[in-house]
């Protein structure tokens, strides 16, 4: 039997949560780059050696996209991106979270509400790496090669989104004029 639990943050919720990031965020302040992003890996490797709740596993997927979005040098992202990443990240580097992560069952459930919250603010930098993780692997596919082995840079995604985006346009245009419609353009003819 699975039962299905709704959570509701009012103000005051993330108001705690905010100061809470706030004080991991001062408290990482002397930590590397390297040394967030291990302290956040630590903890996809410590979440599944204790039983948790499966929406918690879920959530780890998202920290983890988090974190290769900081290793991943072929995507480059750019230093106040990757600023931004860091300071979600410093939460799960700090061993004085919200619930002790030893509380059996709901321990890392601050740590997921994070996750959730991190994943809402980096949304755009998020969407935009899964986009460029299935372009790499769509291309190592293509080349018949390891996407791991594959050294597709950012620019090369972005120039091969750039020419889709201009071929759609052409498209639209062309399917506009014709497509049955006697309408044609007048005004900006090319010559």
């Amino acid at each position: 039997m699975s039962l299905d639990i709704t959570i509701q943050l009012g103000d005051e919720d993330l108001d705690h949560f905010i100061e809470a990031m706030q004080r991991a965020q001062a408290k990482a302040g002397d930590l590397t780059p390297k040394a967030i992003v291990d302290a956040a890996s630590k903890l996809l490797v410590d979440v599944p050696r204790t039983k948790v709740p499966h929406f918690i596993k879920d959530r780890l997927d998202n920290l983890d996209q988090m974190i290769q979005l900081v290793l991943d040098d072929g995507y480059g992202l750019p230093e106040e991106d990757r600023k931004r990443v860091l300071s979600c990240l410093a939460y799960f580097a700090d061993p004085n979270d919200i619930i002790p992560d030893s509380v059996p069952v709901i321990g890392f459930l601050d740590d997921a509400i994070m996750i959730e919250l991190c994943v809402r603010e980096l949304k755009p930098e998020l969407d935009a790496y899964g986009d460029f993780v299935l372009y790499r692997s769509q291309e190592a596919a293509r080349r018949g090669v390891d996407p791991a082995s594959l050294k597709t840079e950012r620019v090369e995604w972005l120039e091969t989104r750039r020419l889709e985006a201009h071929e759609g346009m052409r498209r639209r245009r062309r399917d506009g004029y014709g497509a049955g419609s006697n309408w044609a353009p007048t005004l900006f003819r090319a010559r």
